[in-house]
């Protein structure tokens, strides 16, 4: 793969190895990690799955790993490896669900603290780019924790992936072939790209109410999903302009935005004229947008997601969403019941981040109720939160909730003032029982509105 002539080619070549031998460095034991995302390392997964039989007890963390992780398919009964994820992808919910996958819990600001500090990593392997004439490697879209990874690992492998797009970076992009013990290479399939489902009428009765609200120059975080898609579509049709974009996930919900020329970022307080991401999934597009761009620019979450730098943005909108909101304002993100469904990951840092931003908000998203397997009609705002929901985001930090019945504030708010507020934006068919409850919790005083 290096054809080129560089003072680096030949300590590259020496240290290549197929799959199959770098396979054996691992143990009975060992703590691995496999990578993130595009960087999840295919060849090294597969090389190690047919070492099955050899090995016992190895731990492997990964997250948001959207292909089939062949040491976990291998292995129903979990005596050989045993996979931990950061944060779930729907593949990895799937394995959830099959017992396959543990949940880790973690604030992704904090991720590269907790390897720096904490955490034992025998052996690091991850996807990147082709080695350039000065002997690096790109972690392309994959930045988020990945040198920390690397820097905690005893043995580090990096998997060349000829499809991943080089990715200029403000901190801890690259690693040198000189930090590197080990090289493989080989053919990759496509990267993975992710679809989200049509948007709904109720997604474009709360886009607009969240559109409503921001104002020219604001720095944008947007998630996943048709919501996002949404409001990014809305405002690349509005008046607005001159959006910057700071997230720790750059995904399709930027994409209209970047095509009607409304992304500038020269109004940002930091990084000016530079969108920020940790990392990104999506489309083709949105991989042919970061190649190579001076324009958009990768750094680990330890930045994208650091309240102090959020703290120097004027007009950050944070816009994520939600499974369930209780009516003291908890904000349950991660399950459905027992179910574990996603994870914390930056949702608590742009928060926290918004409320510091001089005119900063933060928008929780969700609609008002659903339907389930039965058939029944289920209220996502519920009386309190119990039977295995998990507090994603505590009460002192819900800033705008919002469904397609309305967006209220509950900063400052008192626990009486919340319960008005959220159960004014419910399904109205559930709003008097929970009411009811409100008054039986006491949080109900009699000059609430009903």
């Amino acid at each position: 793969m290096i054809d080129f002539i560089s003072q680096y080619a030949a300590s590259y070549r020496s240290k290549i190895r197929t799959a199959e031998q770098a396979a054996q460095v691992v143990k009975s034991g060992d703590w691995i990690d496999i990578g993130m995302g595009a960087g999840f390392a295919s060849l090294m997964d597969a090389a190690l799955a047919k070492r099955k039989d050899e090995l016992w007890g190895v731990n492997v963390r990964g997250y948001l790993i959207h292909e089939p992780i062949q040491m976990v398919e291998c292995d129903p009964e979990r005596k050989h490896f045993i996979y931990n994820s950061w944060h779930m992808s729907a593949y990895e919910r799937k394995l959830s669900d099959r017992g396959l996958c543990n949940y880790t819990s973690m604030v992704f600001r904090n991720l590269g603290h907790y390897y720096r500090n904490y955490l034992t990593v025998n052996v690091a392997m991850v996807a990147v780019t082709p080695m350039n004439a000065q002997g690096y490697f790109n972690f392309s879209i994959s930045n988020a924790a990945t040198r920390e990874v690397l820097n905690r690992a005893d043995i580090v492998i990096v998997e060349v992936n000829e499809n991943l797009p080089w990715v200029f970076g403000g901190l801890d992009e690259c690693i040198h072939v000189d930090d590197v013990d080990i090289v493989v290479e080989g053919e990759h399939g496509p990267l993975p790209h992710l679809d989200s489902a049509p948007a709904t009428a109720e997604d474009r009765k709360i886009a607009e109410l969240v559109v409503r609200r921001m104002v020219n120059g604001s720095t944008l975080q947007l998630g996943i999903g048709s919501l996002p898609n949404t409001v990014g579509s809305i405002l690349a049709e509005s008046d607005l302009k001159d959006f910057g974009v700071h997230t720790e996930m750059l995904c399709d919900s930027y994409l209209d935005l970047r095509r009607s020329g409304k992304i500038t970022n020269r109004m940002k307080g930091i990084d000016r004229y530079k969108s920020v991401f940790g990392f990104a999934l999506g489309a083709q597009e949105l991989y042919d947008w970061v190649r190579e761009n001076s324009g958009v620019v990768s750094y680990p979450v330890a930045y994208c997601n650091n309240a102090t730098n959020l703290a120097k943005l004027e007009n950050f909108v944070s816009i994520n969403s939600c499974i369930a909101v209780d009516i003291y304002g908890q904000i349950c993100a991660e399950t459905a019941g027992m179910r574990h469904i996603s994870g914390t990951g930056g949702q608590l840092d742009f928060l926290e981040g918004a409320v510091l931003s001089p005119g900063g908000q933060a928008f929780i998203c969700l609609t008002s109720s659903f339907t389930d397997k039965q058939g029944n009609v289920v209220s996502r705002i519920k009386p309190n939160f119990s039977d295995g929901d998990v507090v994603t985001d505590p009460r002192s930090l819900a800033f705008y909730i919002v469904t397609e019945y309305g967006c209220v504030n509950l900063m400052g708010c008192s626990a009486w003032e919340r319960s008005e507020r959220l159960i004014s934006v419910a399904h109205p068919m559930f709003r008097d029982e929970l009411i009811a409850a409100a008054e039986k919790q006491g949080i109900w005083i009699r000059s609430n509105k009903r």
